[in-house]
């Protein structure tokens, strides 16, 4: 059963459907809460998002052994993202993780913190460790900026599009012309009783605003850029979720073997649709090249400044200039790529690129 957010009794609050029932769509503005969002100056509501304990002294080298990330040495107050995958190397929890000196917490999509509790309860073995799915007691608020009033919460910072330690870019541009280095992504942890009382008077924006903020900064997203086949390289989640020369854990030969080989099979690409038309295509539409079908949208947003945008995973062999057509039943878009994750392991920054990134603003 979905839990409500009390700000949804805010004027103008509408409800969002699909993964993030339970908190606002939007507040009567879309186009106009996400310039605040983007400016810093409203916060989003998301408190229908999951989030998982896990405590002892045992906890960092064991969420190490488990996952994609190293965490062994986090220190208090520093964000990381780890992977949990499955044998083939697909990714099957994306969790964001942030921890105080005594308490790991996870934070994942609301449908996955009950799965994540109960899968790692299953791994605890004799190690010194709890876990606990919180989600019940606690809430998140995001923001695009540092909320000086809320410096006694704990918050996690998105690293992407950093490269981590360890980590690897697959993407055609630098880090500091990447999308996301417009995207500063702060989350809070809130209280659930205090939810109300701590965003006060604060202007609020939707979900539909973070959610275009997210695909123009090309951030993947689980459940809607990801399916069960997908593996971290054809989203570029090297870059902030995997540490390549870490210990052993489930799913490494996939990682190692794909990234020794530069070609994972498919790759996520950034869209920008025809605005000419009064609709946009829904996630699940195809992406065709002529009559084939080379991919699928993941992710659609209509954003403040670009228009309608999408994120969507096609095939490596597609060519980068391709003019692609994304089909939501009859209805055709036109959509122009924005290569995300390189076609080749030799075009990649750092691998003698021959691609120069476009502009999309």
């Amino acid at each position: 059963m979905t839990t409500k957010s009390p700000l949804l009794s805010r004027p103008g609050a509408v409800e969002a459907g699909g993964a993030d029932a339970g908190v606002a769509s939007h507040y009567g503005e879309p186009l106009r809460e996400q310039r605040a969002l983007a400016a810093g100056t409203a916060v989003v509501d998301l408190s229908h998002r999951g989030v998982v304990t896990v405590t002892g002294p045992d906890r960092l080298s064991w969420l190490n052994t488990l996952s994609s990330q190293q965490v062994t040495n986090l220190q208090p107050g520093e964000s990381s993202e780890l992977l949990l995958l499955s044998v083939q190397g697909r990714i099957e929890f994306d969790a964001r993780v942030v921890d105080d000196g005594g308490t790991t917490w996870l934070i994942v999509e609301a449908a996955e913190a009950g799965p994540l509790a109960e899968w790692l309860t299953k791994m605890k073995f004799m190690l010194r460790v709890e876990v606990a799915d919180v989600s019940a007691d606690w809430a998140l608020v995001g923001s695009t900026k540092a909320v000086p009033e809320w410096s006694g919460l704990l918050v996690w910072q998105d690293p992407w599009p950093h490269v981590g330690a360890g980590g690897y870019s697959y993407a055609v541009v630098p880090e500091d012309t990447h999308p996301g280095a417009e995207r500063p992504w702060f989350e809070y942890l809130v209280p659930a009783a205090e939810l109300e009382q701590t965003v006060g008077d604060r202007k609020l924006a939707g979900v539909l605003s973070a959610e275009a903020l997210r695909v123009a900064a090309w951030r993947p997203r689980l459940g809607a850029e990801t399916d069960d086949k997908t593996i971290p390289h054809e989203l570029d989640l090297l870059r902030t979720a995997v540490h390549l020369a870490k210990g052993c854990y489930k799913g490494q030969e996939t990682i190692a073997r794909v990234h020794n080989l530069g070609h994972p099979p498919r790759r996520l690409v950034f869209l920008q649709l025809d605005g000419s038309q009064h609709t946009m295509p829904a996630p699940g539409s195809e992406v065709r090249v002529g009559e084939r079908k080379v991919g699928t949208v993941t992710s659609v947003a209509q954003h403040y400044e670009m228009g309608p945008i999408a994120l969507a995973v096609i095939k490596r062999s597609v060519a980068p200039d391709e003019i692609l057509t994304v089909m939501d039943g009859d209805e055709p878009y036109t959509a122009a790529q924005e290569v995300i994750v390189a076609p080749d392991a030799g075009q990649v920054v750092g691998r003698q690129t021959g691609f120069l990134r476009g502009t999309h603003r």
